[in-house]
């Protein structure tokens, strides 16, 4: 009897000595690597400055391309469109590449504007320029919605001096027929365009 009671108590230590080792330990928690964070973090950062960097080049090189294909005046590039378009549609297209329609700010600018749209789209065409009175009539303000400081209105014409629309002239055109002179215009007229980009 002594025999099978140490037997039994043999089995079950046994079992219980089983079944210890079937439970599964608590593995400690790992402590988190800190520096290997904060490496992470400073690539991504460096990561994420060079891919800014990349595309500021980008933008550079794009803009010299546009300023080779147009032409340079005062720190801007001016690039004609000579397709016939509705206002909007062509002051959308500027944006899209990253530009505005031109606004001459000064005589000397107005001049070469004129003379860069005589040997780009031609002697007697007329171009949009970025400048509008559609939230104000007869407040002629700039796609930036800013008040224009120079202007070069066609005032030779004692009858009609420019501008002259009222409500159904919003737009303003450069007629370099006219010495470069401004002419308020419909815009839904179809006219060709200079798009103006500013060198950083």
């Amino acid at each position: 009897m002594e025999f099978k009671g140490v037997c039994v108590l043999l089995g079950v230590l046994l079992l219980v000595s089983s079944s210890l080792q079937q439970i599964p330990t608590k593995k400690k928690p790992m402590k988190k690597d800190t520096t290997k964070d904060a490496a992470i973090v400073q690539l991504q950062k460096q990561i994420d400055d060079i891919v800014q960097e990349l595309n500021l080049l980008k933008e550079q090189q794009a803009l010299q391309r546009v300023c080779l294909k147009g032409k340079k005046i005062n720190g801007k590039c001016f690039l004609s469109d000579p397709v016939r378009k509705r206002y909007h549609t062509a002051s959308e297209d500027c944006n899209a590449l990253g530009g505005v329609l031109g606004t001459p700010t000064s005589k000397d600018e107005n001049d070469e504007f004129r003379d860069y749209v005589r040997q780009s789209i031609g002697p007697d065409e007329q171009a949009w320029l970025g400048i509008n009175d559609m939230v104000t009539e007869g407040t002629w303000i700039d796609q930036t919605s800013s008040s224009i400081t120079y202007k070069n209105w066609d005032t030779s014409n004692f009858r009609s001096p420019q501008p002259d629309g009222s409500m159904s002239q919003n737009c303003a055109v450069l007629s370099a027929a006219s010495q470069g002179k401004w002419f308020d215009e419909n815009c839904r007229d179809e006219k060709p365009s200079v798009c103006q980009f500013n060198i950083v």
